[in-house]
């Protein structure tokens, strides 16, 4: 699925657990302006395989930053 977007929305992942990687994903995604039908492409090619596959495909649509706990 190619987004109608020039620029790849961006996410940021706190948590490596499936489920919230694809919320932070579908909230980025309708902030980017992602219609019904794109989103429905991308949850069904990003939960069609294992978890590296979801990484892959998360890659591929967004910009990804990661939000690393520091300890004081």
């Amino acid at each position: 699925m190619k987004t109608k977007t020039k620029t790849k929305p961006t996410v940021t992942l706190g948590d490596g657990n499936a489920f919230a990687i694809l919320g932070a994903c579908s909230k980025a995604a309708r902030r980017a302006g992602w219609t019904p039908e794109q989103m429905q492409a991308f949850l069904g090619e990003a939960k069609s395989g294992d978890y590296d596959h979801l990484i892959q495909t998360v890659m591929r649509h967004f910009d990804v930053g990661l939000e690393v706990e520091t300890e004081d």
